[in-house]
């Protein structure tokens, strides 16, 4: 399981709730990261992240190029800037993980991925995962503010 740091923000620790069964599909691991993300930073008094059209077909996009060349890298985030009209943006990409709650601890453990998720300054979240033929799953997480 490997990782790659994005930007530095803030720095605390969190504890996570039971971590969710494997995930089965795309749509069941996204949803069980976007919830543990936001059980993150409920417990650290900041704002639920609300689901976004805009950011979540980019962290679709990311996860589906990463699976397929069977390799994990962060995108370009000025399109996702530009295209959804935003004044903040972020990422959290990560490779190898079967469940949310493994795979939030192992951000909230990495400085720069804790940043993001516990960066107050950002309202929207999108998360994709995809599973690559060779069965690991890639998943990417788009922060947003307008």
């Amino acid at each position: 399981m490997r990782l790659l740091s994005v930007t530095l923000f803030l720095a605390l620790a969190a504890l996570l709730a039971p971590a969710p069964a494997s995930a089965r599909t795309a749509a069941d691991f996204e949803g069980a990261v976007h919830a543990a993300t936001n059980v993150v930073r409920v417990d650290h008094d900041l704002e639920k992240l609300r689901k976004k059209g805009c950011v979540d077909r980019f962290a679709n996009r990311q996860a589906k190029k990463m699976a397929a060349k069977g390799e994990m890298f962060h995108q370009d985030l000025g399109p996702v800037m530009d295209k959804c009209g935003l004044s903040l943006v972020g990422e959290n990409v990560a490779f190898g993980f079967t469940k949310a709650g493994t795979l939030l601890k192992a951000w909230m453990d990495s400085p720069g991925h804790r940043a993001n998720i516990l960066d107050a300054r950002y309202r929207q979240l999108g998360v994709g995962a995809r599973k690559s033929d060779e069965g690991t799953w890639y998943v990417a997480q788009v922060f947003g503010r307008k």
